[in-house]
């Protein structure tokens, strides 16, 4: 126990980063506390990945069910799939409360002391908790902030929870509305569509940037568009956006051009779901008592050890992980964060690898990607004075992917010509999520397709999309 001080560490906020760091906290015998002012388990649990995941998982087999062309190629048929839409949202709602519940029993069992309240720094080592009893200050040794993001509403958009709502009410799925409008094409209105369409509803993508999915490698978003969105009841528009969106019923939705700002056409749908990215919620963390500024688009400046940063150097004791630093939007990149500034309060140097760090949107079939996108690479290669070569494979080739009947799908390596090191992998596909972590793995180490290429993968498996991939890389 560090002297003086009543803990060790003390976390603000008890996301799944918080959760992570208090978790690897106690593994190092830092007595610790853990402050939270809303949901144990933050967004992921409640409002994000996991009721989300729920939701998907439920609609991708009504849609598989209700797909009798291909259940017929396997030799099966089943008639008149029906789904209760309360029940599917009650399996997302008990699969929040177990995971919830599992999270602070956790935390509790390791002796982390949990305060409930709002904390925020009042001086160097210092925080102060208001609860409902009144306010407390504590002292410790270090502090982790991992306040958590948001839902961003543009201006012009009115959200009333009901009719025009973020992805927080969504997940809660209290109705199916005939006609959903979905304002933005990334990961979030990409799986939203999808649980919405297999559901039945009719959807209009509103996308302000000049293409679908921008955020993916493009080779693979183009592929996933002509999967995921052309053959389902999905209109798409693309350098539109919404100017205003009145909520009601029925919802309005003023459209203009993006480049131009010209009005462009009026919609009226049942609902509109407004998936336009997330913000950081650090607003009164009391940064300013420290000498802290937070960065124009208001996150908190870190280096690759999680200090916090002023004027370009590291606050002595502060750390911040999670949303809140805007370096990767992911729950498990919070985790590592958390993890990584623990270790540096340890006294053990660690830094974040980012471009190992993988990502995955979980529709059907899902998208998931490690490293740079090829554009990315270019740009590095034209600083770096190198060349980069890029393979790909399609689950079209791969045996255990004809055998579900699920062919549509490629695997794409981005690596350096002249070392073969691995700088990007995109996988569009059945498990993609899952198929990932070997290329995460050999981006972690740096690895070349050269030895990638000589490694067995089982047969038949789909693992072999990415072998495939690998030897390309060596054959080219």
């Amino acid at each position: 126990m560090s002297q003086g001080f009543d803990y060790d560490l003390v976390i603000i906020g008890a996301g799944v980063g918080g959760h992570g760091a208090a978790l690897h906290a106690v593994s190092c015998g830092l007595k610790t506390a853990i402050i939270e002012a809303a949901d144990m388990g933050g967004t992921c649990v409640n409002r994000g990945c996991i009721p989300s995941k729920a939701l998907l998982a439920a609609s991708g087999r009504v849609r598989e069910l209700r797909d009798a062309h291909h259940l017929k190629t396997l030799g099966i048929q089943v008639a008149g799939v029906q789904f209760d839409r309360q029940a599917i949202a009650d399996h997302a709602n008990n699969l929040v409360a177990k995971i919830q519940g599992d999270l602070t029993n956790s935390l509790k069992r390791l002796g982390v002391d949990i305060i409930r309240g709002w904390g925020k720094i009042v001086g160097a080592q210092k925080v102060s908790i208001i609860t409902e009893s009144g306010e407390k200050t504590i002292t410790a040794k270090d502090i982790i902030l991992s306040p958590g993001s948001v839902p961003f509403v543009p201006p012009g958009i009115e959200v009333d929870g009901k009719t025009v709502f973020t992805s927080d009410q969504g997940v809660k799925l209290e109705s199916l509305p005939n006609w959903v409008a979905i304002i933005g094409s990334g990961y979030i209105g990409l799986e939203f569509s999808d649980v919405y369409s297999a559901l039945g509803c009719e959807i209009t993508m509103i996308e302000a940037l000049d293409q679908l999915m921008p955020g993916f490698d493009r080779d693979i978003a183009k592929l996933a568009e002509r999967v995921l969105i052309t053959p389902r009841d999905i209109e798409t528009y693309v350098g539109i956006y919404a100017k205003r969106v009145i909520p009601g019923s029925p919802v309005v939705i003023e459209l203009a051009d993006f480049k131009t700002k010209e009005d462009v056409d009026v919609l009226e749908v049942d609902a509109c779901l407004v998936a336009t990215g997330r913000i950081p919620a650090t607003q009164n963390l009391g940064l300013e008592s420290v000498g802290v500024e937070l960065d124009r688009r208001n996150f908190i400046p870190v280096n690759d050890t999680m200090a916090v940063l002023s004027g370009g150097e590291p606050v002595p004791h502060l750390w911040a992980i999670g949303d809140a630093t805007g370096k990767m939007m992911l729950a498990h990149a919070a985790s590592a964060q958390g993890i990584v500034a623990v270790e540096n309060i340890c006294g053990r140097h660690k830094e974040i690898d980012y471009l190992s760090i993988p990502a995955a949107a979980f529709t059907h079939p899902e998208v998931s990607y490690v490293g740079m996108t090829e554009v990315q690479a270019k740009e590095k290669a034209t600083a770096g004075g190198f060349e980069i070569g890029v393979a790909k494979s399609y689950f079209k080739g791969n045996s255990k992917a004809l055998a579900e009947g699920e062919a549509d799908g490629m695997a794409k390596v981005i690596y350096r010509k002249d070392s073969g090191e691995v700088l990007g992998v995109h996988i569009f596909g059945m498990h993609a999520s899952d198929l990932i972590h070997e290329a995460s793995a050999a981006i972690a180490n740096r690895q070349s397709v050269h030895a990638l290429a000589y490694l067995v993968h089982a047969h038949p498996t789909l693992s072999e999309v990415l072998d495939e991939a690998y030897k390309r890389a060596v054959a080219l």
